[in-house]
């Protein structure tokens, strides 16, 4: 096992952050460990990465999708809210907006249009710490948003 080692910083955490981020998807990581150092202006978070040398996994980057061209107007308005719920809870953690859920999952969401705890538990990604973290906050606006489009539809 090897360790490499990371400095992300609170003044500027972004290009850090993305090192740290493609090195995590390029190898297989054993173990993380974090820890905050509060310092004022110059807090940072450390993190010891332990990870085995061999095998590294290839990782197929996917492109960049623009899902106000893949969803219809009111699909992405839905969308666009989620992702606002998202960033609000994300801000509220302290935590980056895919810990919750990424895009693509937030665009199934809407998408398949999911209105159940099985239906949302049955998105690739989506498992039972999401679920009890977040299911109630997130289908709660589902189910309103499509109960509001299926009476616009019968009318």
């Amino acid at each position: 096992m090897k360790y490499q080692f990371f400095k992300v910083t609170i003044s500027s955490p972004y290009q850090v952050q993305e090192e740290l981020n493609q090195f995590c998807t390029s190898h297989k990581i054993a173990a993380v460990e974090k820890q905050f150092v509060a310092n004022g202006e110059m807090s940072f978070w450390a993190f010891c990465i332990t990870y085995i040398e061999s095998g590294v996994k290839q990782v197929k980057i996917k492109s960049k999708m623009d899902y106000k061209e893949v969803l219809n107007g009111h699909d992405f308005a839905i969308y666009t809210k989620l992702r606002a719920l998202r960033k609000q809870l994300a801000q509220q953690e302290g935590i980056p907006v895919y810990a919750l859920f990424t895009n693509e999952q937030l665009a199934t969401l809407v998408s398949k249009k999911v209105i159940t705890s099985a239906a949302m538990n049955a998105i690739e990604g989506i498992g039972k710490s999401r679920m009890e973290k977040y299911a109630d906050v997130f289908l709660p606006l589902l189910q309103k948003e499509f109960k509001e489009t299926s009476k616009n539809d019968e009318t």
